[in-house]
């Protein structure tokens, strides 16, 4: 019969095993997640999106507002790859640092809504009556389009890149807090946080060591849409001249602009519509991929 000071350290030895184990199964779900087709797509496009942003003043010799009235409205060519706009603007030049912007927006609204939504869903799921009246006031900000919403907040803060980023984050918070609402309210319940709780853990420990890291995933896959919605959203603004300022390198913006000469220039809109299109192709692929990785619920 074993001694009782064999059993500490059977025990011991028993915690790294597992460890490995799952080490091993998150290590072969990603290398599954890789070697997927759509999931090559979307990292490939999202890539190459953000190597234009960072790499936009070394890939042209032109700047994005360089006018020059002599060369507007040229066509594709040798000189200008994508031709010019109405005020003799490359449109390649335009399109590079209109990356660095549909980068940067998409970022932080995912950024700022998530932050804002996982909070709220932590303490709606955990927090009965909390969570009842913040799932109230959410079913009112989800009644209003998102778009339309976004669009009046805009026109009561002013047009700029902070309040559209502002914006657009407060319309998909509530995307967020759903997500983390819900599976709060499925792992509140769960063995491990019963026995956290009677173990005297506080609430905010609990939270945040045994539950918030159970709710990453969903989070994680519902980012890479919000992000392709964001896009579309600040184009969606800008074309309507309510988001960017204009003449601001936008991909919005140069729709915007370019829609008054798409019989006699149609490449002005063309580029940008087919980038917009490729983003979020790209980035709805890579979301897909994701859910099936990281989604339980998914089979």
């Amino acid at each position: 019969m074993a001694r009782p000071k064999d059993i500490p350290v059977q025990g011991r030895a028993a915690g790294p095993k597992v460890s490995t184990k799952v080490r091993s199964v998150r290590l072969r779900a990603f290398r599954r997640w890789l070697d997927t087709p759509a999931t090559v797509v979307g990292l490939t496009v999202l890539l190459l999106l953000l190597l234009a942003g960072l790499l936009a003043p070394f890939l042209t010799p032109y700047g994005p507002a360089t006018i020059a009235i002599r060369e507007r409205l040229l066509p594709p060519g040798s000189e200008h790859l994508l031709g010019t706009d109405h005020l003799g603007r490359d449109i390649a030049t335009r399109m590079l640092f209109g990356a660095r912007l549909s980068v940067a927006v998409g970022t932080l609204v995912v950024i700022f809504s998530s932050a804002v939504g996982i909070a709220m869903g932590l303490l709606g799921g955990y927090n009965r009556r909390f969570g009842d009246l913040m799932m109230r006031m959410i079913d009112g900000i989800m009644a209003f389009p998102g778009l339309v919403f976004a669009l009046a907040l805009i026109a009561a803060l002013g047009s700029s890149f902070f309040n559209v980023v502002l914006a657009l984050s407060f319309v998909y918070v509530p995307r967020i807090a759903r997500v983390v609402h819900a599976s709060v309210l499925s792992l509140r319940n769960e063995e491990y946080v019963v026995a956290a709780e009677a173990l005297g853990g506080r609430e905010a420990r609990v939270l945040l060591r045994h539950i918030l890291p159970n709710t990453l995933g969903p989070v994680v896959v519902q980012s890479t849409f919000i992000f392709a919605y964001a896009v579309i959203a600040e184009a969606s603004l800008s074309f309507l001249g309510v988001g960017l300022p204009p003449g601001t390198a936008s991909w919005g913006v140069i729709l915007s602009e370019g829609r008054n000469y798409m019989l006699g220039a149609p490449w002005i809109t063309l580029f940008p519509g087919i980038a917009i299109f490729v983003l979020v192709l790209g980035l709805n692929l890579l979301g897909d991929t994701l859910r099936d990785i990281l989604d339980p619920k998914v089979s």
